[in-house]
């Protein structure tokens, strides 16, 4: 039987150790059944796998009119450094053509090339799709946005995350995605959101060969999302 991608990257995040289930304390206080730590992809295999699944997101945003051409793959520093390589080198190899990437420094360089940017540069009239992890909060979205549109009069054409948890945030009844959507005015996209990722790993197996999400555990994700979810 053929995966679906959502099942084939719920597997691939559990290989990778960055989907965990139990008890976790989240930076918000909020005591989650399950963690998604993309600090997983550490080694070079993990992070090319991870960009083709960012390149696959991008690709069928292109096929269904979504987003148009663009010319840059912009990550966040730090964390989305490697996401941004990755997801252009992907891209690269998929659509045939040189597909730059740009990242932020955090502290401004004042010798060698200077700059607040490293990569492909941003000049006026050019179209970037961001890419980030797991958005919490979308602080680090919200935190480089002014930092690209000081470079130069670019448009972001999309955001492309990992997993949107789709919980409600602090102070609303909005998702983190939600809110940047009507924010920003550009669309975001997920490789596969935690509803679908939970779906799929309800019928894959731990090591033992026990159910990977037991009775109990069900039903802790169950009481989580009726009070978090967005």
């Amino acid at each position: 039987m053929h995966m679906s991608m959502t099942e084939e990257f719920t597997q691939f995040l559990l290989e990778c150790g960055a989907l965990k289930f139990g008890s976790f304390t989240l930076k918000s206080g909020r005591q989650s059944p399950y963690f998604i730590n993309a600090g997983s992809f550490n080694d070079g295999q993990r992070i090319a796998e991870l960009g083709k699944y960012y390149a696959a997101t991008i690709e069928q945003a292109l096929r269904l009119g979504k987003i148009g051409d663009f010319d840059t793959v912009f990550g966040p520093a730090y964390k989305g450094i490697p996401l941004a390589v990755t997801t252009s080198m992907a891209l690269s190899t998929d659509l045939g053509k040189p597909v730059g990437y740009t990242f932020d420094r955090k502290e401004k360089k004042d010798h060698g090339d200077g700059g607040m940017f490293v990569g492909t540069q941003l000049i006026d009239g050019m179209k970037v799709v961001l890419v980030d992890d797991v958005m919490t909060a979308g602080t680090a979205v919200r935190e480089v946005i002014p930092k690209l549109k000081a470079a130069a009069n670019v448009e972001i054409v999309g955001l492309v995350l990992s997993v949107d948890r789709m919980e409600k945030t602090k102070d609303s009844d909005k998702s983190a995605v939600q809110a940047i959507e009507e924010e920003f005015g550009f669309p975001v996209f997920v490789i596969a959101n935690i509803h679908d990722i939970i779906d799929a790993a309800r019928s894959m197996k731990a090591d033992d060969g026990s159910a990977l999400i037991s009775a109990e555990l069900d039903t802790h994700i169950k009481e989580y999302f009726a009070q978090y979810g967005a």
